[in-house]
């Protein structure tokens, strides 16, 4: 049954929000602006309140199954497990033949659902560093490093709780080499 329920929760992940969003507008987000399928660039793309909806949903897909495994399911390391499940989903979408997004918003969701003072700490890292700089992706790489501090600091630290941050951030930063990269040479893009 736990199987299932992951294979599921990898198909709500895959789902791509953004690329929806933009079809329904007639725009192959693939090929505007940064050609990510996330927030970002549908808010480069279309304005913030698209982006927020992006945002709303692809957060959503993260944070329900983490809900849904724990209140199903009796098992401590299930809810971890969904929430970076449905993070690879968004990251390797099946829909997009294994090329989807970069995992941060299902990541923001799936840590709220898992421990909500923490991430809410990596959302306010993440409006601080934007604020200053207007750089998303600085922002989102300094969240996901953070998450694991602000486990500790909060009690809330376990050991599916570190897998998760672990991997959540490893597969964040992967799918963000291209940024690190223009971060480090001062070219990244601003909004």
């Amino acid at each position: 049954m736990q199987i299932l329920f992951l294979i599921g929760t990898f198909l709500l992940g895959s789902f791509p929000t953004g690329v929806v969003v933009a079809r329904a507008k007639g725009v192959d987000l693939r090929k505007v602006g940064s050609g990510n399928i996330g927030t970002t660039n549908v808010g480069r793309a279309f304005g913030r309140r698209w982006a927020a909806l992006v945002l709303l949903v692809d957060a959503g897909k993260g944070a329900l199954p983490v809900v849904l495994a724990t209140r199903l399911f009796d098992l401590a390391w299930l809810p971890e497990a969904a929430g970076l499940v449905a993070v690879l989903g968004q990251v390797f979408s099946i829909f997009l033949k294994g090329r989807g997004g970069k995992g941060v918003a299902t990541s923001l969701g799936a840590g709220l659902a898992l421990a909500p003072m923490p991430a809410l700490f990596c959302a306010a890292v993440w409006v601080a560093l934007f604020a200053a700089f207007r750089i998303p992706s600085l922002g989102s790489l300094a969240a996901v490093a953070s998450f694991p501090t602000f486990l500790w600091l909060f009690h809330a630290a376990s050991g599916p709780s570190l897998a998760f941050a672990a991997a959540t951030a490893v597969l964040v930063f992967w799918r963000h080499k291209d940024n690190i990269r223009r971060l480090v040479h001062g070219k990244e893009l601003r909004v």
